[in-house]
């Protein structure tokens, strides 16, 4: 099984990345031994998704391994807030602090557009240097009252058009269907000819 590796070691991103690139076996930073931070001073998702995929595969480099890397940014962009809370979404609230985020969120989105999408910016990078961008979106509308599970991010809030439901509500395969991540993925997969 052919190895790639994701730059990040966010368990919750691993897991959603294992389930779709069947085919592959897909390694954390932490598993090559990478344990630094990666300092994402970019000022879009993709320049973030660029930095950590470069970062990795000079590390990869520097240890004699020649493998792929995978990297992405993503966020909740909001109409109402010319884009807010974009790349930084994780730290909306100061910290990563899930429910301080939605807190801040449905705060600021009073009596604004409440239309919204995630977009996920995901880089293929070679150890050769090329890469490629794929660009997953989905679209949706954030709601006032929080619905399924509360564990990630702005899920509970966000109610997607394609399904009619909360991805706090969704199963994990509904929402990989129809998430940006996932829509990156799906993207990503073609290119690798599967």
């Amino acid at each position: 099984m052919k190895e790639i590796v994701l730059a990040s070691n966010n368990k919750h991103k691993i897991k959603e990345v294992n389930e779709i690139l069947k085919g592959y076996k897909v390694v954390s930073m932490e598993e090559i031994g990478y344990k630094d931070d990666i300092v994402e001073d970019g000022e879009t998702f993709s320049e973030n998704a660029l930095i950590k995929a470069k970062t990795i595969s000079e590390y990869l480099k520097s240890i004699n391994k020649e493998l792929d890397v995978i990297a992405e940014d993503s966020g909740l962009c909001c109409d109402g807030l010319d884009g807010a809370p974009g790349i930084y979404s994780a730290r909306y609230a100061g910290n990563h602090d899930d429910q301080a985020n939605r807190d801040k969120l449905r705060k600021e989105l009073k009596g604004k557009d409440k239309s919204a999408y995630f977009i996920c910016c995901l880089i293929l990078y070679h150890p050769d240097g090329t890469y490629k961008e794929f660009v997953g979106k989905t679209e949706g509308t954030i709601i006032d009252e929080e619905k399924g599970k509360l564990d990630f991010g702005y899920d509970p809030i966000f109610l997607s058009k394609d399904l009619n439901k909360t991805f706090g509500e969704a199963t994990e395969e509904e929402k990989n269907n129809v998430s940006h991540r996932g829509r990156a993925l799906e993207l990503l997969l073609k290119e690798l000819g599967d």
